[in-house]
């Protein structure tokens, strides 16, 4: 794993809620705003934008966290921007913060972990649980 990050490096996210990303269940529609579902979803794919650039071709990311706070809904149609924070780097765990806002409004914040494992490490595993 690389690091060409420091602490408090920025990388952003921008994301147009789609009717994909509404809130429902086989129940069915909820609500017709983005869920906290698919908000978590883009959240750590912001954060993910670090990892990316910090694996090595022999290594893949894998989720270890996600921490989510709603604080306002964002409507069909319109335009996320996700703010990602490189919070800390120890041994192959990377940590983010992220926030998420409509214009100036805040729709979410929280944090997500990854870690960066060898490829063959995760495929082993992997087969092992497959039996």
């Amino acid at each position: 794993m690389i690091n060409p990050f420091s602490i408090g490096d920025q990388l952003h996210y921008t994301k147009q809620v789609e009717e994909a990303d509404k809130a429902s269940f086989e129940s069915g529609e909820v609500h017709a705003v983005y869920s906290t579902f698919a908000l978590g979803r883009d959240a750590e794919w912001s954060c993910r934008l670090f990892v990316l650039e910090m694996k090595e071709e022999d290594e893949e990311g894998i989720g270890a966290f996600l921490s989510i706070k709603h604080h306002s809904p964002a409507l069909i149609g319109q335009t996320v921007k996700f703010t990602s924070t490189l919070t800390e780097v120890k041994g192959n765990a990377v940590i983010a913060s992220f926030e998420a806002k409509v214009g100036d409004r805040l729709i979410a914040s929280g944090e997500t972990g990854q870690k960066v494992i060898k490829k063959e490490k995760l495929n082993k595993l992997f087969a092992e649980l497959n039996g």
